[in-house]
């Protein structure tokens, strides 16, 4: 898997668009460039979001059309696969298997929602009047998405939205944009013109989709710096906005938590996708009596998992993303140590690939307290602080006390016990005895500086749309 099969190509009113400018992408196992992607005009814009314009006064008209298609999209995805697992490798580094699992994951969401019911709610029915509430959708609709799972939280938004009755223009990451563009190219023998269009570029690209007029809806998912300028970007026009930004979870062990029963659910809860997951487990709280015990057994499972080029077989862990992300794991590491941290396992970058891969070795923390950059930020890499504790309340008071709330988790013997605890942390969700528990049907989002509104579920199905009374006299 050194170089693409095929120039990629831009999906723009059903059919395949080439740019003048191009983008290069790099394999992070080798740290080279292997493909090109197209860099989207502004006019080759305009020209996506004229198409979704046309195209959505049409396709908002007929619900059953819409989700027999929905069906059908999932149908061709998963018949492709092997293809797009192959690209999805190479681009963004995660070991094949579960890149096909995240085209599987894609095909789920659409299936979801094409199976799920929008209530027409009546709020009125008497000698008077009759009331009901529908939902219409809002429009084009931007989907910008991040390099860490670029087809299933492109999803997270596809499948709402087009169910709802909204087109859509895609931007992916520009270090993963050949995934995206390949499912673009797939689904133009689907899906009418205009539907879905795909398009590739940098950072001005997704300026250009937040502030385009036709766009009437703004659904991002990637940095707190970023969401805040989409936000400030959508303001003028009132677009409607949702953010799915960062996080940075904590697992708060209680002291009853048997280590050995808890240890490879948490390690996992942290590493994977080599930790990079907005709700990854970003940090441990541990008493200090299970302190030790536990770093040990996190420690064996950094240090026995096999990491490697993804498109290798029995590779667990892949290489970090990109180069920036890459210096941003080893430099918050690096600070961590030389303010006293220890690294119980890993704690530096390997020298796979000829050293020129992102590769880092799986890291476990120890002596890294609050105030420190690693604990206090998100990491989104593969490096784990675990931080002792004393008293319980004082653990809950210092996981609260940050800008972040997308996710975290309680760790017992006692569920109940852990439930209680779970309910007193400011987050999204609260997880007991597992982290990254994810379906299609359960509500993501997160509170403080992670998000505005929420994704998957009816709930985000109800973001792609707006509300209208119609009310009849009698």
């Amino acid at each position: 898997m050194t170089q693409a099969s095929s120039p990629a190509t831009m999906t723009i009113g059903g059919t395949a668009h080439s740019a003048t400018a191009t983008i290069d992408v790099v394999n992070p196992a080798t740290g080279t460039v292997f493909a090109q992607a197209p860099d989207c005009s502004p006019a080759q814009l305009d020209a996506a979001f004229a198409s979704a314009a046309t195209a959505f006064g049409t396709w908002r008209r007929d619900e059953d059309t819409r989700r027999d298609l929905l069906r059908a999209c999932a149908k061709a995805l998963t018949a492709r696969t092997d293809d797009i697992a192959v690209l999805l490798t190479t681009e963004q580094g995660k070991p094949l298997a579960e890149a096909a699992g995240e085209v599987r994951s894609v095909a789920a969401w659409l299936t979801y929602y094409a199976d799920l019911e929008i209530p027409r709610e009546i709020t009125r029915d008497d000698k008077r009047g009759f009331a009901e509430v529908v939902r219409r959708p809002i429009g084009p609709v931007a989907a910008i998405t991040p390099w860490n799972f670029p087809l299933t939280l492109a999803f997270w938004k596809l499948a709402p939205a087009l169910r709802a009755g909204n087109t859509v223009v895609l931007k992916p990451s520009p270090y993963t944009p050949l995934s995206t563009l390949l499912v673009g190219e797939i689904l133009r023998d689907v899906l009418p013109p205009g539907v879905v269009n795909t398009v590739s570029g940098g950072d001005r690209l997704g300026a250009l989709m937040t502030a385009h007029p036709l766009a009437r809806k703004i659904s991002f998912t990637g940095s707190v710096e970023t969401g805040r300028r989409v936000a400030a970007a959508a303001a003028p026009d009132l677009k409607r906005v949702t953010l799915e930004l960062g996080g940075n979870d904590a697992a708060i062990v209680l002291d009853d938590a048997d280590v050995p029963a808890i240890a490879d659910k948490l390690f996992w809860g942290a590493f994977a996708n080599n930790g990079q997951v907005c709700s990854a487990v970003k940090r441990v709280y541990v008493p200090r009596a299970l302190h030790d015990d536990l770093v040990e057994a996190l420690a064996v499972r950094a240090r026995g998992v096999r990491v490697g080029d993804g498109a290798t077989e029995g590779v667990r862990l892949g290489p970090v993303n990109n180069r920036p992300q890459f210096d941003r794991v080893s430099g918050l590491v690096a600070d961590a140590l030389a303010r006293g941290a220890t690294a119980a396992a890993g704690g530096h970058p390997l020298e796979l690939s000829g050293g020129q891969g992102y590769f880092y070795a799986p890291t476990i923390l120890t002596g890294a307290e609050d105030g420190t950059p690693i604990v206090d930020e998100e990491q989104f890499g593969p490096a784990l602080p675990v931080v002792p504790y004393t008293e319980l309340d004082d653990a809950v008071d210092r996981v609260n006390a940050g800008h972040f709330g997308l996710g975290g988790s309680v760790w017992s013997a006692d569920p109940d016990r852990a439930a209680d605890v779970a309910a007193r942390l400011d987050v999204g969700t609260a997880w007991i005895n597992t982290h990254l528990a994810l379906a299609p049907a359960q509500p993501f989002g997160g509170a403080k500086w992670s998000g505005l509104g929420v994704e998957n579920g009816p709930w985000g199905l109800y973001g792609f749309t707006e509300l209208q009374v119609i009310h009849r006299a009698r």
